[in-house]
């Protein structure tokens, strides 16, 4: 295959993989840390009118959905391109980044998570992803 088409392939893969364990991750979460009676986590509308009733432990599924997600997204780019292997790795972080600030602007939440989420879930994930995925740096 092609280098071109086989490091587009990558960022697909890697999109695709990091977006699905994310929103599983998300899905998941409520049912591994319930959410305060009466608190629809479902809807934008539902988050902002109880996010008032929500507590830390309420934050760390969607910082293990963003982290974990960007790690398997990277990590599988990583593995799948051709070369230049840290960027494809880098450019799925970037991209799930981007998608963070979006959430971050959308969705209410403390400014703590806001800061954690967006240094630690995204590029230091997605370099993580890049050296267990082999981490050496090629050219090409």
């Amino acid at each position: 295959m092609a280098p071109f088409l086989k490091n587009v392939l990558a960022v697909l893969a890697g999109f695709i993989i990091g977006s699905s364990v994310n929103m599983g991750l998300i899905m998941l979460g409520p049912s591994i840390i319930p959410p305060p009676d009466g608190v629809d986590m479902t809807t934008p509308e539902g988050l902002l009118a109880g996010a008032h009733l929500l507590e830390a432990k309420h934050y760390l599924m969607p910082f293990l959905a963003h982290a974990l997600g960007t790690l398997a997204g990277a990590f599988f780019a990583a593995r799948i391109a051709a070369n230049r292997k840290s960027v494809f790795a880098m450019v799925i972080g970037f991209v799930f980044l981007m998608g963070g600030i979006a959430a971050s602007r959308m969705i209410p939440a403390p400014t703590w998570f806001i800061a954690t989420d967006l240094l630690l879930a995204y590029i230091p994930m997605a370099w993580l992803g890049w050296k267990w995925a082999g981490g050496e740096r090629t050219h090409g």
